[in-house]
């Protein structure tokens, strides 16, 4: 068997380093737009001052999670928001305050206070409209002295 060897010369080698780095740049500028695409902002400005307040936290959602509430997920409805609140019984949660904040992910605008009125028993609407895109929500639903904090997403 005859076998004849190829030289490797400069622009092959050229190649494999342009190969190389090409496969590598491309992994990372994947990644990148990933990571800037999952992104949905900051969980907390201070973790020093979050870690503090921990066990508080977890014992006021131990609390509200007693109330057995359900909460749909906020839908949009004429670029108004609308969710369902019910009772632990499945019942109509009625005659609540229900509040909430809304949050761009990256900080582009400023929050917008939304305020809901109860459209039928256990239907709330807001009485502000909401702009279109991806919102975070801060959701305060309260009624006899029971308070519920969540937090919830709106696209």
């Amino acid at each position: 068997m005859n076998r004849t060897k190829k030289k490797i010369t400069g622009f092959h080698v050229t190649l494999m380093f342009v190969a190389f780095f090409g496969v590598i740049m491309a992994v990372n500028f994947l990644m990148a737009g990933l990571a800037l695409g999952s992104f949905s902002g900051t969980v907390v400005d201070n973790s020093y001052v979050a870690s503090q307040k921990y066990n508080q936290w977890l014992e006021e959602s131990r609390q509200e999670a007693a109330h057995g509430w359900t909460v749909s997920k906020p839908k949009r409805a004429d670029n108004k928001l609308q969710m369902s609140v019910t009772n632990a019984d499945g019942t109509a949660l009625s005659s609540s305050k229900v509040a909430a904040m809304a949050y761009h992910p990256v900080g582009q605008t400023k929050a917008i206070k939304l305020t809901f009125s109860e459209n039928t028993a256990g239907q709330y609407i807001s009485n502000e409209s909401l702009p279109d895109g991806r919102w975070k929500l801060k959701i305060s639903i309260s009624q006899g002295g029971r308070n519920l904090d969540m937090v919830s997403e709106v696209k």
